[in-house]
């Protein structure tokens, strides 16, 4: 649900109230056509290349929802802003979506399983990250996968998961553990930035739990 820029005013933020404004951040609403098509190149390389079940928790309005639902995924998405949600629902009327008001911790999806559990921005803020990954994984079908967009940002009270942290932590999930660094890709952000940001692809490893 959040961006690390915006989580950076305080774990309390109206959430509700943020909605309206939410997608004026560049990597946000992805209005300009490069910042896009950046993220779309992206997710195209973190997502399988076979139509496939997405669960976006922290989706907020629904922008990586809605790239996922452009390339042939079926997308649920979860934020626990019913206002991001009415967005998100709004954003991708008529596309193989769902959206639910809950937890990005513990979404309510029952029995549901997924290819693929898509965070961005939302991990670092949780209180127990070994915890919820290893629930994350739980929701994941045989062979799934884990994309997790993540950052420290900050330079003199610095807040976020180091990427080293955040593979320790998957080491005893995922047979596979990728670190995409995206510090340089300026057009992911629209603008430059000086701070670690990064994608983990894992693969998830039989009987991890």
């Amino acid at each position: 649900m959040t961006n690390g820029e915006h989580a950076l005013t305080g774990a309390d933020l109206d959430w509700d109230a943020a909605a309206p404004s939410f997608d004026d951040e560049p990597d946000h609403g992805l209005r300009d056509p490069e910042v896009r098509q950046a993220w779309a190149s992206r997710l195209r390389s973190w997502l399988p290349g076979r139509a496939s079940d997405v669960l976006d928790l922290g989706c907020g309005t629904g922008s990586l929802s809605l790239l996922a639902a452009e390339q042939g995924h079926r997308v649920t998405g979860v934020d626990r802003s019913p206002a991001m949600v009415d967005l998100a629902r709004a954003k991708l009327a008529g596309r193989d979506a769902a959206f639910l008001v809950g937890d990005a911790a513990a979404p309510p999806v029952g029995e549901e399983r997924y290819d693929v559990v898509l965070v961005r921005h939302v991990l670092w803020t949780l209180p127990d990250p070994a915890r919820v990954l290893r629930h994350w994984v739980g929701l994941l079908r045989p062979g799934g996968r884990l994309v997790l967009v993540e950052g420290v940002w900050g330079t003199v009270s610095p807040v976020g998961i180091p990427a080293d942290r955040l593979t320790g932590l998957l080491a005893p999930l995922a047979a596979h553990v990728r670190v995409d660094r995206l510090s340089d890709d300026e057009l992911l952000w629209g603008k430059a930035v000086d701070d670690e940001r990064y994608a983990v692809v894992a693969e998830v490893q039989a009987g991890a739990l």
